[in-house]
């Protein structure tokens, strides 16, 4: 297990109806909000390089999604409606308004599904190489586990370990997770990569839920994307940024999937110029 005095991010737990969850909040008091959901196969550990940076400037709050990272959660969390129906729950538990969500890979779905209804408090999104658009343009090991029960199973045999080396050589490019890091995500899928395929089982089904109100979304949105994603490749980026009425498009160079931790502090500084300022004039 990854020891939290290893890292910026100091997580801790909290009970939102009935699911334990792991969260961290930091940051100004009294700043701007920025909500980090986390990635897959990460947790919200993957954005300690930036976390420090955000802190200056705004509130951060952090959430593993329900099912994901080291929070609780099974099968029943595994669409982009369970994620963002818990988001509005997490969101409300926490009395948060005027949030700015920042939310890559699956975190991108639980985000766009939130903001698509009226009632939610966001500000602004900051999403990026994940789902969200259809038809989605994907590498082939997401079009297998999407699309075949067999490649479903190959992953569960496998087991967390064999389920990060594999991510880990597809998304990282000149970066590389520390010991600590790895430890954290292996604890977090130990024994769980059987619900997690049933997300990608759910894809299509989740997609449907999304893409027909891309352009209804009426508040800013800042899309970026790693040049060299192999997983959900660049143009799912470009499309989703033509079909949004108010959005703005940043390409990182040279980046795999996880360009907030490649490029921490480019990125650091693309978020905190966007909840800044940057988000009012799109």
């Amino acid at each position: 297990m990854a020891r939290s005095e290893q890292f910026a991010i100091k997580p801790e737990y909290k009970n939102i109806e009935g699911v334990k969850v792991r969260y961290a909040s930091a940051g100004k008091s009294g700043g701007p909000t920025a909500r980090l959901l986390n990635p897959l196969p990460q947790s919200i550990l993957a954005f300690d390089p930036i976390w420090e940076r955000l802190c200056e400037q705004l509130r951060v709050v952090g959430l593993d999604l329900p099912g994901f990272g080291r929070s609780e959660g099974g099968l029943e969390f595994m669409t982009f409606k369970a994620q963002g129906d818990f988001l509005r729950a997490f969101v409300d538990e926490l009395d948060l308004s005027d949030i700015n969500i920042f939310g890559p890979d699956i975190g991108m779905g639980a985000a766009l599904h939130y903001v698509i209804h009226p009632s939610h408090k966001a500000a602004s999104l900051v999403i990026g190489d994940g789902p969200g658009i259809a038809p989605s343009n994907n590498g082939s090991v997401i079009d297998k586990t999407v699309d075949s029960a067999f490649w479903r199973m190959v992953f569960r045999v496998a087991g967390a370990e064999a389920f990060l080396a594999a991510a880990n050589a597809l998304c990282y490019v000149n970066y590389a997770p520390s010991y600590a890091e790895v430890a954290d995500y292996v604890a977090s899928y130990a024994g769980r990569i059987h619900p997690v395929t049933q997300w990608f089982a759910n894809y299509p089904r989740s997609l449907a839920c999304v893409d027909p109100y891309l352009a209804d979304i009426d508040l800013p949105v800042k899309v970026f994307w790693g040049d060299l994603d192999q997983l959900l490749f660049v143009d799912n980026g470009e499309r989703l940024h033509k079909r949004l009425k108010r959005s703005d498009f940043t390409v990182f160079d040279h980046c795999g999937h996880f360009s907030y931790q490649v490029k921490s502090d480019d990125f650091a500084q693309m978020v905190m110029h966007w909840i800044g300022a940057g988000h009012k004039t799109v």
